[in-house]
């Protein structure tokens, strides 16, 4: 049997040879070597090697771990598996897995059951009413990022009886950043550092040296806002309270790096035209052909409109036919033009510093931006044109062949320009009208590109052909 590696951090690596190896110990029902390797593995490398292994295989391993053990694992796992993993499970046994995670995971993991199956969980658990209270929030808000165990005290406690609240509570929440000061109607009045509570005497008022200038989310705020605030305010740990202000749960930075990820990705899908549903390593094929194929749809019917846009001008190119050369040149180069302005339009909207009061400003900075790189790249086409000795082009006379360059160097300029309004104006204009811009700004630009950069381009060709 292969040994494993060792990382930096003295735990085992998980490779291909270590997964093949676990793979041939569960099917030969090795049930105890299997285990003596997989718990020395930290919680997430575990669930690699689940998400590496074949169906039944990482079944088995998952029903093989202890409860607790599983409990970590699952949070690990992507959403498709989860819920293949969790579908022949007894109700207590779930229950068994959901009692030893926060409230915030375990409601992910409850929204993901059945019915039937989640109240019947719900029954086994003694934070049933946290949970049911959870759920009835939307999945990407604030209220299911957030969890109900926390540090609370009333404004009037002292140092010393804060740190013993801190000290009962310390295994129940995990980690603890800091104190919650609450008056007697539960209303959050300010927090108390850990760091302050070991710099202050024991009988010092919590209220006299909390922190007042509190940041703090309604449980209905989109999850994406919520990291936005974290970010920019560098917070590890942000209160949620209710429209009164009382404090109903905290969120803590883990499980914003969750969604600064998963956003992250979901744009990038979505600009890839990929935005009928979420795609997942784990969804079957067909799954992926029905999320991508209606894009792919959209940029073919663009496709076929630029070619009728050619078929317009069959007498230019019956006239000219190097100008069929220069097609893709003009295309590719505006398209990738459009694509830059786009994603970074998409990407500073979704960090928050682009708002949609920008769109004047940007839209300037983008077209002068643009302008530079056309006279640039222009100026690159011209010095390929002389340098490049094509037959055709040999026998051109010097006045054909300035026409030429002053004809594809116009159009590439005017499409690039073109490009970069489309790119970063199209994406801006959305967001100002309440649209999420990553789920049409990529095929929508990369389309009107190319028809609008065809028509430009043979438009031009025709008056400098045919004046």
């Amino acid at each position: 049997m292969a040994t494993t590696n060792e990382d930096r951090f003295g735990l085992p690596e998980v490779d291909h040879a270590l997964i093949e190896d676990i793979a041939d110990l569960i099917t030969k029902d090795e049930r105890g070597m299997v285990l003596n390797i997989v718990l020395d593995l930290h919680y997430a490398d575990l669930a690699l090697m689940i998400e590496r292994l074949e169906k039944e295989e990482s079944q088995k391993l998952f029903d093989w771990l202890p409860a607790n053990q599983r409990a970590d694992v699952l949070l690990e796992l992507d959403s498709p598996l989860r819920s293949v993993l969790l579908y022949d499970m007894e109700a207590a046994d779930i229950a068994e897995m959901v009692d030893e995670m926060d409230t915030d995971d375990a409601a992910d993991v409850l929204a993901e059951l059945p019915d039937d199956l989640t109240e019947e969980v719900l029954t086994s658990l003694v934070d049933a009413d946290d949970l049911r209270e959870l759920l009835q929030y939307g999945e990407d808000s604030a209220g299911r990022l957030m969890a109900t165990e926390l540090v609370s005290a009333p404004q009037h406690w002292t140092v010393a009886q804060a740190t013993e609240e801190v000290r009962r509570l310390a295994e129940e929440v995990e980690p603890i950043y800091l104190v919650y000061v609450i008056d007697d109607d539960g209303l959050l009045q300010g927090l108390v550092s850990l760091k302050q509570l070991l710099l202050n005497p024991a009988n010092t008022a919590l209220k006299s040296i909390m922190e007042t200038d509190i940041i703090s989310v309604l449980p209905d705020m989109d999850q994406e806002e919520v990291a936005r605030i974290m970010e920019k305010y560098d917070l590890t740990v942000l209160p949620v309270v209710d429209e009164k202000g009382k404090l109903i749960g905290r969120i803590t930075i883990d499980d914003v790096v969750d969604v600064i990820r998963e956003e992250a990705e979901e744009d990038l899908q979505r600009l890839s035209g990929i935005s009928f549903g979420d795609e997942d390593i784990g969804d079957s094929v067909l799954v992926v052909s029905r999320g991508r194929l209606p894009w792919l749809l959209f940029g073919l019917t663009g496709s076929l409109v630029s070619a009728f846009v050619i078929g317009t001008f069959t007498s230019v190119l019956e006239k000219v036919v190097v100008l069929a050369m220069f097609i893709p040149v003009i295309g590719s180069t505006a398209g990738n033009v459009g694509v830059q302005c786009a994603a970074i339009a998409v990407q500073g909207i979704a960090s928050g510093d682009i708002w949609a009061s920008d769109i004047l400003k940007r839209l300037l900075k983008e077209i002068s931006v643009a302008f530079i790189n056309g006279i640039a790249l222009a100026c690159v086409i011209g010095l390929a044109m002389l340098a490049l000795k094509f037959s055709d082009w040999g026998e051109m006379a010097g006045a054909d062949l300035l026409r030429l360059f002053e004809t594809v160097g116009l159009s590439l300029l005017t499409c690039i320009l073109m490009a970069a309004s489309i790119g970063s104006g199209a994406p801006l204009l959305l967001h100002r009208y309440g649209i999420d811009p990553a789920k049409a700004t990529g095929p929508f630009v990369t389309t009107s590109n190319d028809i609008l950069g065809v028509m430009i381009y043979f438009s031009i060709a025709q008056f400098m052909y045919f004046r």
